[in-house]
């Protein structure tokens, strides 16, 4: 799959990174802004990784976005999920610190999964 990573910890962000591509995934940027990010979400690819605290706020709106356009994301967050707005409460939540096989996880049951706001 191709994949987008919305995260502002440059070591989380590297972590991520390295997890995708050791499964054979092919990560299409990894951005520290939600201005960045928007900049790139007519780009092609099949998955979304969002913290939700990044630099530009919250990344809420990206997601929203990402709803809309039908494509599969996961937030990796620190945050709780009772933080997020209820339209955003259905998508799959990832603890800080993750495990890698939750990540996984949350990509291989993508196809599953649809979202709406």
């Amino acid at each position: 799959m191709r994949i987008l990573i919305l995260e502002d910890d440059p070591f989380i962000a590297s972590d991520l990174q390295s997890i995708l591509e050791d499964e054979g995934h092919e990560v299409v940027g990894v951005f520290d802004s939600i201005a960045e990010t928007y900049q790139h979400l007519e780009d092609e690819f099949d998955y979304a990784l969002l913290d939700i605290d990044v630099v530009g706020g919250k990344s809420f709106g990206v997601a929203n976005a990402l709803a809309e356009r039908s494509i599969p994301f996961a937030f990796v967050s620190a945050s709780k999920p009772g933080d997020l707005p209820q339209s955003l409460r259905e998508v799959a939540f990832i603890p800080k610190p993750f495990e890698e096989r939750a990540i996984l996880q949350s990509i291989d049951s993508s196809s599953s999964r649809s979202y709406s706001c």
